[in-house]
């Protein structure tokens, strides 16, 4: 079956691919855009959609959120004098035709790979990519920001910031709002409101907005008029060309206008002849204006539509026939923990799993399921998740988070204040630990056992392969303190998780391998190329497992008998698991030679992992290289 709307065949699609650009191929900056007609852009939008749709298909990428905002992004350059005028895109993983329509067509089959474009807004990448985006809910406040300088810089100029309706669940949205409101900026904020944000939208919000279609009272005012005007057609047409205003005026409008903005909308987000005189009248009006725009994730896509969140980010794929969903192969990691998560809870009915708005991407789907009166998806509020399970964690419940390593950052007070202080049984599964791959550095879990073994009354577990994950997270589950497992996004090494759970010596490590010389102190996912390393060397490998409490003990007896001990992880070297090493062996008076060998200093971009890691010297031969070269070998 094809996933073509208006009938167009897989051909057709390929055809497109290499042949039907006429319009698109014209434009190579906003201002070429704006030079053609309007009656153009309806064809620039076909396009342009199917450009997006062939491009993500070849590279893999963010799709339904790109297919969802086609015509918003044709509306806002044909309108606003970009790159003058600002456009901060919220989480910017709906920006593929802002890209495309800004310079980068022809970089598109480079998108998300080592050397190619970003995935995301990148300052250094483009002069029309105002503010680096890639985590939610910061564009009210980067815009504002901008608006308040033009301001004060005395430039004639817009600033607009496009947030999806999941984004405005962060607290950091409405305070941005409240801050913004009370100010005499020309400030734009656009709500794209499509009912979802990766997974489906949650919350007094989401249901607020939802109401805009079914309240009752814009139905029974709808209903009314109906019966009034049925009988006067020119009056009719009219009520009904201004119905979308109406809803507007009916339901969502005073919320936003409390914050001191001027509402406009819903409108459609499709239908350019209403985008584009609506924006154009705005741009005219001076202080904060909000502009409510109601599209749809996918669209012109019918399978992106039918399953938007399946289509959120997909890797490769027929655009004809669909992803095909993965059979067999190797567990993920997050399969892993989806599945200890289920078996936990089923043995102990205190367990709870609480998400920031990434059921799927952190393995809860099925947990939903099971369980749905212990599930908790708070939205994009990380802050709130980090206390939400303290104050269940005081009422005697195990509450287990699972969210990604860079997600945490955005709670790390909480995480202190609330949780640690308070010496709380939170599990904090940290999935996409170390380097993720396409989304670069804005999603690379490359801080979080230096921010976290910092904190007093903290462990920190690292798993080397499946089975210790499923066992470090059993082992956490049993503390009666605040504890972190964390792990890499995809696959481990191939070891069999075992069903029978049993909790791992707190702080001990493990010795893998015995070798001469050296001996390599290997930290999760990089114990395997280690001990791929120690083949080629002839050294020691042991799996430390634990970043704290460290092993004192084994490192004692490691550096006892070798010249040289040498760290490896994924993660920043300074302040890392091998910064834990070193202060053991300052602690206990020892001075055997140590070598770092982690993430460097720098921010690692974005491309296939397995050539990230190689790139900075973390694969085999790079750690070997490395040994070699210090031992002058």
């Amino acid at each position: 079956m094809s996933g073509f709307m208006d009938g167009t065949s897989r051909e057709g699609g390929e055809a497109a691919a290499h042949a039907g650009y006429e319009l698109l191929e014209t434009i190579n900056a906003p201002a070429d855009l704006r030079r053609l007609d309007r009656k153009e852009l309806q064809q620039l939008a076909v396009e342009l959609r199917a450009f997006v749709l062939d491009s993500v298909s070849r590279t893999g990428g963010h799709l339904s959120s790109n297919l969802g905002t086609v015509e918003l992004t044709i509306a806002l350059h044909y309108v606003f004098n970009t790159p003058e005028d600002r456009l901060v895109w919220d989480v910017g993983h709906q920006t593929y035709a802002h890209k495309i329509l800004t310079g980068r067509r022809e970089a598109m089959p480079g998108l998300r790979m080592l050397g190619g474009i970003s995935g995301f807004p990148r300052r250094a990448e483009s002069d029309f990519d105002t503010f680096g985006t890639a985590h939610s809910s910061t564009s009210i406040s980067a815009a504002f920001g901008m608006a308040q300088a033009a301001k004060i810089k005395g430039e004639d100029r817009r600033a607009v910031a496009i947030i999806g309706d999941g984004a405005m669940s962060a607290g950091m949205a409405f305070e941005a709002l409240n801050n913004a409101g009370v100010s005499n900026v020309n400030l734009l904020v656009i709500l794209n409101d499509n009912d979802m944000s990766i997974s489906p939208a949650v919350g007094a919000l989401n249901k607020y907005l939802a109401r805009l279609m079914s309240g009752r009272f814009y139905a029974a005012a709808k209903n009314a008029g109906e019966k009034v005007l049925a009988g006067v057609p020119p009056l009719w047409e009219l009520a009904k060309r201004v119905e979308e205003h109406a809803k507007g005026l009916i339901t969502p409008s005073t919320m936003f206008e409390e914050f001191g903005f001027n509402y406009v909308g819903p409108i459609d987000g499709h239908d350019l002849n209403a985008l584009i005189p609506t924006l154009k009248n705005i741009r005219e009006l001076p202080g904060p204006q909000f502009l409510h725009v109601v599209t749809k994730k996918g669209q012109g896509y019918k399978l992106a539509e039918a399953d938007p969140v399946l289509y959120h980010g997909p890797g490769q794929f027929d655009p004809a026939q669909g992803i095909k969903k993965s059979s067999g192969g190797k567990p993920t990691y997050t399969q892993i923990f989806s599945d200890w998560l289920c078996d936990m809870a089923r043995a102990d009915e205190r367990l709870v799993a609480i998400t920031p708005a990434m059921r799927e991407g952190s393995g809860l789907v099925r947990f939903e399921k099971e369980y749905p009166a212990r599930y908790f998806d708070v939205g994009i509020a990380e802050q709130h998740a980090v206390t939400f399970a303290a104050g269940l964690a005081c009422e005697g419940l195990k509450p287990v988070v699972a969210i990604y390593s860079t997600f945490l950052q955005r709670g790390y007070d909480q995480l202190i204040h609330d949780v640690a202080i308070q010496n709380l049984p939170v599990v904090f599964a940290l999935d996409r630990a170390g380097l993720v791959g396409g989304d670069g550095a804005t999603h690379n879990g490359a801080f979080d056992l230096a921010f976290l073994r910092c904190i007093p009354n903290m462990v920190v577990m690292t798993p080397s392969d499946e089975n210790e994950c499923r066992q470090m997270l059993y082992t956490a589950f049993q503390l009666d303190q605040p504890s972190a497992v964390r792990y890499p996004r995809g696959s481990g090494p191939g070891v069999e998780a075992q069903k029978e759970m049993q909790a791992l010596p707190l702080g001990k490590g493990r010795k893998l391998r015995d070798g001469r010389r050296v001996a390599i102190l290997a930290f999760g996912s990089l114990v395997k190329p280690a001990l791929d390393a120690a083949e080629m060397l002839d050294a020691s490998v042991a799996d430390m497992r634990f970043v704290k409490p460290v092993d004192d003990a084994l490192i004692a007896e490691l550096a006892a008998t070798h010249e040289l001990l040498v760290t490896v992880e994924e993660h920043a070297v300074m302040g890392g698991a091998g910064s834990a090493v070193a202060e053991s062996l300052a602690i206990q008076g020892l001075s055997t030679p140590l070598l770092h060998l982690g993430l460097p200093d720098r921010f690692v971009d974005h491309g296939d992992q397995y050539k990230l890691l190689a790139s900075v010297g973390l694969d085999r031969d790079g750690i070997a290289a490395s040994i070699r070269a210090r031992l002058g070998t």
